[in-house]
């Protein structure tokens, strides 16, 4: 491995981490109000046929990756259920674009999301929503006067998880967005097509190097910013 050509980024390169980055980056803020609200309505809701929603909701944790992928091409494909009338009626093509690369990192991070901002609402005693409706505040007052400040940490910590989550994602992206390089091609792709190219070696381990980088910097500062919000209450 030539020790010179470490650091020397290719345009390609520099095309998937940036565009890893804005797919991570849209993929997180699209995801957090969803899963606020779902987080905080299972968390404080009971109602017939909630396990179902549960296991819905967690089953891109247990299925395997390109499964969703192959179910997100069967909806929003040109020829799918969804996707044939966005673009029969709209012209709006999902699948192999941009937003197919996003909708298939939303759908595999979403149950971490949701997980870590139920766990820390799930923490936050029910006497203080309760109090503050004697008060006079509605469920929504109580819900951004309370609720939302004390389960702040669980909720940074399901936004970087979301962020770190999506910038690993592979195989749902590969099915429903493909590998096309300057449009869906992101760091888990580009490496996995390095990889595919004898005499690349130095080209992945590149990728590898800038794929652990944000990984770890993105746990890194959830922490920092999960003390940070501990240390002001």
């Amino acid at each position: 491995m030539n020790m010179r050509n470490w650091f020397h980024f290719s345009d390609a390169e520099l095309n998937a981490i940036g565009l890893s980055l804005r797919v991570a980056l849209w993929c997180s803020v699209l995801i957090l109000p969803l899963a606020i609200f779902l987080a905080w309505y299972l968390a404080r809701k009971s109602f017939r046929g909630k396990p179902l929603i549960e296991g819905l909701i967690n089953l891109p944790l247990v299925l395997p990756p390109v499964a969703t992928g192959f179910v997100l091409l069967l909806l929003f494909g040109t020829k799918g259920i969804i996707g044939s009338w966005l673009f029969d009626w709209f012209g709006i093509r999902i699948a192999f674009t941009f937003y197919a690369a996003v909708l298939a990192s939303m759908i595999v991070a979403f149950p971490l999301a949701v997980r870590a901002i139920r766990l820390s609402i799930e923490m936050v005693d029910p006497g203080l929503e309760a109090a503050a409706k004697t008060l006079g505040a509605n469920s929504f007052q109580s819900f951004m006067r309370i609720t939302l400040p004390l389960a702040l940490p669980g909720i940074i910590s399901g936004f970087v998880l979301t962020f770190a989550r999506s910038l690993g994602e592979f195989g749902a992206t590969i099915i429903f967005a493909g590998n096309i390089s300057g449009e869906t091609q992101t760091i888990p792709l580009a490496l996995f097509s390095q990889i595919q190219i004898p005499g690349q070696e130095t080209a992945a381990f590149r990728l590898l190097m800038v794929a652990v980088i944000f990984s770890f910097s993105a746990m890194v500062i959830s922490e920092y910013l999960v003390k940070k919000v501990h240390e002001r209450r």
